[in-house]
């Protein structure tokens, strides 16, 4: 199956998850997963949040930042790859004064 994103209209998401300002994404939504590319502009976050019935991977395609995973701070520039396994938590911070944009991937594990 493709997936072009250019063909899924963007949705604005305010307070992702509790988070600061605003994420942009193209998300792709099936009841087995979701896949998203999103845009986290300067200042803005996802919000804390854990994953009781999936789990996620996230690819930043261009920019930094960093996330907090299960209490402790991870840096995020281009090429770099964060996985949160189900059962776990984390948080998605864009901290720097460009646009971070990311590719992520939340497949739904179940109860």
């Amino acid at each position: 199956m493709l997936i072009n994103f250019d063909q899924i209209p963007e949705t604005v998401i305010p307070h992702m998850r509790g988070g600061e300002g605003q994420v942009a994404s193209h998300m792709h939504v099936d009841g087995d997963n979701k896949i998203m590319k999103g845009l986290l502009a300067p200042g803005c976050t996802i919000g804390l949040h854990t994953h009781d019935t999936s789990s996620e991977i996230i690819c930043i395609l261009s920019g930094t930042g960093k996330v907090l995973c299960d209490g402790a701070y991870e840096p995020l520039s281009a090429g770099s790859v964060h996985y949160c396994p189900k059962g776990h938590e984390h948080s998605l911070i864009n901290d720097s004064d460009a646009d971070l944009t990311f590719f992520a991937v939340v497949p739904e594990h179940g109860a």
